[in-house]
């Protein structure tokens, strides 16, 4: 599995499925055109790329490059990267027919060529620093999941992480450990209760 810094941008869902049995990443899905509208994800999609530097891997098709564009403006160009998709014909096995142009997108594509394309464009970090990292149980043990004031607890963390409170806990774990150290993160969370 390749570790990757970056908070990497996909289309979909299955993108992100697809993804997340390849990399460990912060993988953030655009909702398809979804993002055109959602002001909020846009300004998180910005913060991330601040913070960490982003990867945009969308499908090869003409909406795919609409999105790809759309969340291109205005992110300086040293924080972002994009990767291609080559243009690959076929149908993704869950679809009856193949998309409108006929070429698989990231969900469709060989796994062997999705790490191939990090691998080329050097991607891949060593995250032997973060040895110890923040898990499911330490947010429970902290109070911010399973707990009659969990919900709450966790609003605050994300107001006071700046992100967004429909963030899940498995999405928030992935930012934490590429974001901060346990330790770091355990300051953080004393400071917001």
């Amino acid at each position: 599995m390749i570790k990757v810094k970056e908070a990497v941008i996909v289309e979909g869902r299955y993108d992100k499925i697809k993804l997340s049995s390849l990399i460990d990443a912060l993988i953030v899905e655009t909702d398809g055109f979804g993002v055109f509208k959602n002001k909020e994800k846009m300004k998180f999609i910005r913060a991330l790329a601040q913070e960490r530097g982003i990867i945009v891997l969308t499908d090869s098709d003409s909406g795919g490059f609409l999105i790809r564009n759309y969340i291109s403006s205005g992110i300086p160009e040293s924080r972002i990267k994009h990767l291609y998709i080559p243009d690959i014909f076929g149908r993704e096995s869950r679809k009856k027919t193949p998309s409108k142009e006929g070429k698989l997108g990231v969900e469709g594509i060989d796994a062997q060529i999705l790490l191939e394309l990090f691998q080329k464009e050097g991607i891949a970090v060593d995250d032997s620093e973060n040895h110890d990292p923040v898990t499911n149980y330490d947010l429970y043990h902290l109070g911010f999941s399973g707990t009659p004031q969990a919900k709450a607890n966790k609003k605050k963390l994300l107001k006071a992480m700046g992100l967004p409170e429909l963030l899940s806990t498995n999405s928030l774990l992935k930012y934490i450990n590429t974001s901060m150290t346990k330790d770091e993160f355990i300051k953080l969370c004393e400071s917001v209760k």
